[in-house]
């Protein structure tokens, strides 16, 4: 799993709801930029991971187990997003 990897599957998670990534933090009850594309790296340029509080209140939110969000994520060697 990568960073890139993890950060595809909330968005395809949020477009599997017909919303945005600021739609599905607000909707699992975090703050709306939890998931900008803006927090993604630091301004030194390091990535930052989303946290397993921000997951588990998604997951719980919209209902699925960990095993699906997991099915969001490219298989290896074939992320598209950049």
């Amino acid at each position: 799993m990568t960073h890139d990897d993890l950060w595809l599957a909330i968005v395809k998670l949020a477009a599997s709801r017909n919303m945005s990534c600021s739609g599905l933090a607000k909707f699992a009850g975090l703050d709306a930029t939890t998931f900008n594309k803006s927090k993604r790296f630091s301004k030194y340029g390091q990535p930052r991971w989303p946290s397993t509080y921000s997951l588990a209140k998604v997951l719980n939110a919209t209902g699925i187990t960990m095993s699906e969000f997991v099915h969001f994520m490219p298989e290896p060697g074939k992320n598209t997003q950049k």
